[in-house]
């Protein structure tokens, strides 16, 4: 079991993603619709486990194309881990933690990675509120990362349905973030 740490903003985040896609848009030139910084790292000021997030955006026809340019940089493919149309990846041992994922543009993975991250970069706000969330729940969760996530559930769904995700992509999201089928 892994333990959970919840850090302060790191103004280096932006700088260390854009040194960890420089392969990847290389490779990607003609593929990728986009390589996204998301997750908490991606919103300035806001507090965050140390893991760079990366979304590769591709469209559906060329999810197979992407999986097989990753695995030229040393990428491992894990499959979609439970989460539909999201593809995840084992980084390279030498790289710098991060996780690595190849999501179809059309695909509720990637909505609700960019809608989240969209929405606290705009509401400073509750980018605050969030990351002191996050830095209590890392301590009552320290030990348990399903926990974490459970815990941290409601509060992201709520940014979701202010920015119109229908009830059936809610459940979903929510039977994801809830393994252990913990109600609200």
């Amino acid at each position: 079991m892994s333990q959970v740490v919840v850090v302060d903003y790191d103004p280096k985040w932006p700088e260390l993603f854009q040194a960890l896609t420089a392969p990847l848009r290389k490779v990607f030139a003609q593929v990728a619709v986009s390589i996204e910084h998301v997750g908490s790292t991606a919103v300035p000021g806001l507090a965050a486990k140390p893991v760079i997030d990366i979304d590769v955006v591709v469209l559906e026809h060329d999810v197979s194309e992407a999986i097989a340019r990753l695995g030229s940089l040393g990428y491992r493919h894990l499959g979609e881990r439970g989460i539909p149309q999201r593809e995840a990846f084992r980084r390279p041992p030498s790289s710098a933690v991060h996780h690595l994922y190849v999501c179809p543009l059309a695909s509720a993975a990637l909505a609700n990675h960019l809608a989240v991250r969209d929405h606290l970069r705009s509401h400073p706000e509750e980018a605050r509120a969030y990351g002191e969330l996050k830095k209590q729940l890392a301590i009552d969760f320290a030990e348990d990362v399903d926990g974490y996530v459970e815990a941290k559930t409601e509060f992201l769904l709520r940014i979701l349905r202010q920015r119109g995700f229908t009830d059936a992509l809610l459940h979903q999201i929510e039977g994801v973030n809830r393994p252990r089928g913990l109600g609200v």
